[in-house]
């Protein structure tokens, strides 16, 4: 790891121009993890030009902001991406326009990219790689309170404020070190527990609706006509994903998620049994106890429950 430190450290000296991707639909630690990454950059080499890409999304403006550029900065540029698994989930398609490319991700590298890679899928999340990075160079490096608090605020999303089996001692030191350099952890939690009425709603529609199979899978399905009605998008029903999860029964579920196109977007969790091989074998992937795939009709979805079925009664 050391090695691939030094090199991620001497291309970012090498370059006045770094521009900072993350991944479609993101969590708070793609934009944790991309914020965090910035801020520490613009600290530490205040002479270097450094932007944030990607679409903007109002809901994570607490934790930072994106950057508009024109396609002219990309020239002569580095390029980072952080906690992306794979090239076509990349927001903004510009990322290949650069002179280098280096990606930092925790999840599994099934589908490699990039000049240089540094992956660790033991992480927690990527803004704990993030935080060891700036630890590693800390003599040359600056960890600003705004970095902090995007940093802690990607620790808190990826672990579920500590709950999931991610969480190991060291993200709780490298936590600790970002309260000590100014993050709010209590405001940070409390932002990130929040939902609107709406998500209220479709919570209570969640829980009245799973289904619980006999081996602990759950399930649900939220259609467009659904969403419609609780004034929702389907990019705002990330927030009940871990809504099963609570219930002592359920070991493992899925959430299909209705898509503009007919299609259905699955969001899987589990207790125990891996996964991320289920989402693989329907367009998908991930972590072994987080992933997501896809589901092209109703057909598919009674494919995916049934194996879901399957290997919890496995366990």
């Amino acid at each position: 790891m050391a090695d691939q430190l030094s090199q991620i450290l001497e291309q970012i000296k090498k370059y006045n121009k770094i521009i900072i991707h993350r991944h479609q639909r993101p969590d708070p630690d793609a934009i944790g993890s991309q914020v965090g990454l910035g801020e520490i950059l613009k600290a530490s080499f205040p002479y270097k030009q450094v932007y944030l890409v990607g679409k903007h999304i109002p809901g994570f403006d607490w934790i930072g902001t994106m950057d508009e550029i024109d396609g002219e900065t990309f020239n002569d540029a580095l390029v980072i991406v952080t906690d992306t698994a794979n090239a076509p989930r990349i927001d903004d398609r510009r990322f290949n326009n650069g002179d280098e490319l280096i990606k930092i991700d925790h999840h599994p590298n099934d589908e490699p990219f990039g000049d240089l890679m540094w992956v660790e899928p033991e992480a927690s999340s990527c803004s704990e790689m993030i935080y060891d990075f700036y630890q590693h160079f800390s003599d040359q490096l600056t960890l600003p309170r705004q970095a902090a608090h995007a940093l802690y605020a990607g620790i808190i999303g990826d672990t579920g404020r500590f709950l999931y089996p991610a969480t190991t001692p060291r993200t709780l030191l490298v936590a600790g070190a970002l309260m000590a350099a100014g993050a709010d952890a209590a405001a940070i939690s409390r932002r990130e527990d929040e939902i609107s009425l709406p998500l209220a709603r479709l919570s209570a529609y969640v829980y009245e609706n799973l289904t619980i199979l006999d081996h602990g899978a759950a399930y649900v399905v939220l259609t467009n006509e659904l969403l419609e009605k609780f004034g929702l998008t389907e990019a705002g029903t990330s927030a009940v994903v871990s809504l099963p999860g609570r219930i002592k029964d359920v070991r493992a579920w899925a959430i299909f998620v209705e898509q503009a196109d007919g299609h259905y977007r699955i969001r899987l969790r589990s207790k125990g049994p891996v996964i991320n091989e289920l989402a693989k074998k329907h367009d998908g992937g991930g972590h072994p106890l987080a992933s997501g795939a896809k589901a092209k009709d109703k057909a598919e979805i009674k494919r995916v429950i049934a194996e879901l079925d399957e290997l919890t009664s496995n366990e």
